[in-house]
């Protein structure tokens, strides 16, 4: 395997084609049906499908024996199966299978852009190109399939690969498990699982992602009258349901630290990830707050670093991601109003059941209301997160020679804060594969706020890595 060609193949695929099937891409308001319950009349998903469709396809003839199907269950959203043969004179020396997966539905607008930018507004400065899922996760089709030409390109054997990339990722992933109960004699049984939605410390180094948080969440709603009444007749009788709603969150969430407070949402930490929070703390430094956009003055929960990496990776945190009830300031006028509802994001240990979490959420939630309100909890997701299983000899390995290789510098590992409900299924479904799961979400790419951006050359790093990790694995499964 020529390291420098498989450089200069990928590179040149990313400047050639992938880079402007990315700009279109973004292009294309292909929401998640959580954020458009009406994908289906829209039809952006459909175009998000045929864009990497069709730019796939074309690279089948390259890719000897390739099949490539958009499976649509019934009313659920499509799912992109390409199968790719395995490769080489000792093709026949394996009949294990990797999986590549990704996503192609996104987030919704979100609102701060800057002026010459916009979430369907693709710009490119410099090294970076933004708008709304191209970093997350439109490259991964792309990144996954040049790393397989790379190795065709120079004949270098490969196991079977299969890409799978769902709609509906964003939502939670809803409709994931079907296609995999679906396809799954199609699938086989993996034995390494390549994911390309996370994230990175840096962009100067090669970054796999060791755990990732579950959530659950929904919306919470507090109604105390059946319409809106004059504040000055009501207040002082009427209990406030903005005031309820906060005594309700208490129970939740410490006012004054943000911590949780039951004992419930957490799970003891290994301890090989509190070291690994301690050695990314120390290759980071303040970076690991840095990348957010604080306001002047502002600062971080703690200055003790390697506790605000396990805040984000292994401890359950909360955040409050929408409001109803209240009307803009330019047309609230003196009314105590009948109710108050949020959205809530509820972030959790990769070893705690998301079900389970979201069961006592409610519990929690809706038990014991204050004066008498009307409570209601609706939950909307309960994923699991993922703790990912001991890296083998030759993964640890192949991902050290990588990263030198393609990054110049050591490989790290660290957890993440979100969530990809695919590897929590796909971890309970085999429990003997091992797991390459990075990305290109580094340092103020933003992904789900305003100004996202793919770091362009980290995408294609990125994929170098893979196709060289995918070599290496045959390798490996050769020799077993």
């Amino acid at each position: 395997m020529d390291t420098s060609r498989i450089s200069s193949f990928v590179s040149g695929l990313w400047d050639a084609e992938i880079v402007p099937q990315l700009v279109e891409y973004i292009r294309i308001p292909n929401k998640s049906p959580m954020f458009d319950t009406k994908w289906r009349e829209h039809g952006y998903m459909d175009q998000a499908v045929a864009l990497m469709e069709n730019w796939a396809r074309s690279k089948l003839p390259s890719l000897e024996g390739a099949s490539l199907e958009v499976v649509r269950l019934e009313g659920r959203t499509p799912l992109i199966y390409i199968d790719v043969p395995a490769q080489g004179a000792q093709g026949a020396g394996t009949d294990e299978t990797v999986v590549l997966y990704g996503h192609l539905d996104k987030q919704p607008e979100m609102t701060g852009w800057a002026e010459d930018l916009g979430p369907w507004t693709p710009v490119i400065k410099g090294d970076k190109l933004y708008g709304r899922g191209g970093a997350d996760d439109g490259y991964a089709i792309f990144g996954s399939l040049a790393a397989l030409l790379a190795l065709r390109d120079q004949g270098v054997p490969h196991a079977r690969c299969v890409i799978m990339i769902e709609a509906c990722e964003e939502s939670g992933s809803y409709d994931l498990p079907y296609y995999v109960d679906h396809l799954a004699e199609r699938i086989g049984n993996p034995a390494l699982v390549v994911c390309l939605d996370s994230g990175c410390g840096n962009y100067d180094q090669l970054w796999l992602t060791t755990s990732l948080r579950g959530m659950t969440g929904g919306n919470l709603t507090v109604q105390v009258l059946e319409e809106g009444v004059h504040s000055g007749d009501a207040s002082g009788v009427v209990p406030s349901s903005f005031r309820i709603l906060r005594d309700l969150l208490s129970r939740l969430e410490n006012p004054q630290t943000g911590a949780i407070v039951p004992p419930e949402l957490y799970v003891d930490i290994p301890a090989q990830r509190v070291d690994q929070a301690r050695r990314s703390a120390e290759v980071l430094g303040n970076d690991i707050y840095d990348k957010f956009p604080f306001v002047d003055g502002m600062k971080p929960v703690t200055d003790d670093l390697a506790e605000l990496v396990l805040n984000r990776t292994w401890r359950p945190q909360l955040a409050v991601t929408g409001v109803g009830g209240m009307p803009a300031l330019d047309s609230a006028g003196n009314v105590l109003r009948p109710k108050t509802a949020v959205k809530l994001s509820l972030r959790v240990p990769p070893t705690l059941s998301g079900a389970d979490a979201g069961k006592f959420l409610k519990q929690l939630l809706e038990k014991d209301p204050p004066y008498g309100a009307k409570v209601t909890f609706d939950l909307e997701k309960d994923g699991s997160g993922w703790n990912a299983p001991a890296l083998s000899p030759w993964l640890e390995e192949a991902v050290a020679k990588a990263s030198e290789h393609y990054f110049g510098a050591p490989a790290a590992y660290m957890g993440e804060g979100g969530s990809i409900p695919f590897m929590g299924m796909l971890g309970e479904k085999f429990p003997q594969a091992q797991f390459l799961i990075t990305g290109v979400l580094g340092p103020h790419s933003n992904a789900h706020g305003p100004n996202e951006f793919l770091h362009i050359p980290t995408g294609k790093r990125v994929s170098m890595v893979v196709a060289d990790v995918v070599a290496r694995h045959f390798q490996a499964a050769v020799k077993a």
